[in-house]
């Protein structure tokens, strides 16, 4: 029997409910999808609106290897991308280091890992994944974010949940660096790949490495890895 998908009307955040489910002791697997979050939040704490229509769902993990939750958003957009291009209609998805979805060029959703420890090894990780499903976009974002309502008849919240649980659910088994058929998925889905960056580092994007870092090559001409911060395009 698969683990239960929680559904409920609203909350403040689906991450905060599954923290308080790891904290509880309940199993690998459980997961929750909200129709709205009152307290959505995305990377770094940013605000992530989350009205009606929308998917917002996070799933309790409890990965096998500490080395493996550095990788996991990464992995987690992989699977994700796949479930979406499953559905009729929707167009390439690409994956914009280091856990926003794209979408024509455009962000359709992120992916949010959130880990709690036990001294060096993982209790658990909430993991987020937001998307614009057939919600309405604030004003703000529309020039930068997308539906996919806009590039296909978009299936049932709950059975799309269904989906996406069952393809992130194998990733706490899944070795501590990315495997070469994964950063081969990853080389074909990167968004930001050629790209002149600013920050977090100067240069042009060239992929990431095994541990999840991004390369970039420096004017100069070395290559740099940085592992945490926000991407700005030059």
């Amino acid at each position: 029997m698969s683990p239960p998908l929680e559904v409920r009307e609203r909350v403040e955040s689906t991450q905060d409910e599954v923290h308080a489910w790891g904290e509880a002791g309940r199993e690998h697997g459980c997961a929750l999808l909200a129709r709205e979050q009152a307290a959505g939040r995305g990377s770094r704490g940013r605000e992530w609106a989350s009205p009606r229509g929308g998917l917002w769902l996070s799933v309790l993990l409890r990965p096998r290897s500490p080395a493996a939750v550095e990788v996991l958003s990464l992995r987690a957009g992989l699977a994700v991308a796949r479930v979406l291009e499953g559905i009729p209609g929707v167009p390439p998805v690409r994956i914009k280091w280091p856990n926003d979805l794209m979408l024509a060029e455009r962000k359709v959703g992120g992916i949010l890992c959130e880990a709690r420890w036990r001294g060096d090894a993982p209790a658990w990780v909430a993991l987020g994944v937001g998307l614009n499903v057939d919600n309405e976009l604030p004003a703000g974002l529309r020039p930068l974010a997308t539906r996919l309502a806009e590039h296909a008849r978009p299936p049932e919240l709950e059975a799309l949940a269904r989906a996406i649980v069952a393809a992130v659910l194998p990733l706490a088994e899944a070795p501590a660096e990315l495997t070469a058929g994964e950063l081969h998925a990853f080389e074909r889905r990167d968004w930001l790949r050629g790209r002149r960056l600013l920050a977090p580092e100067a240069g042009l994007a060239a992929g990431v490495t095994p541990d999840g870092a991004l390369r970039v090559r420096a004017p100069a001409g070395e290559v740099r890895e940085a592992r945490a911060g926000s991407v700005a395009l030059g």
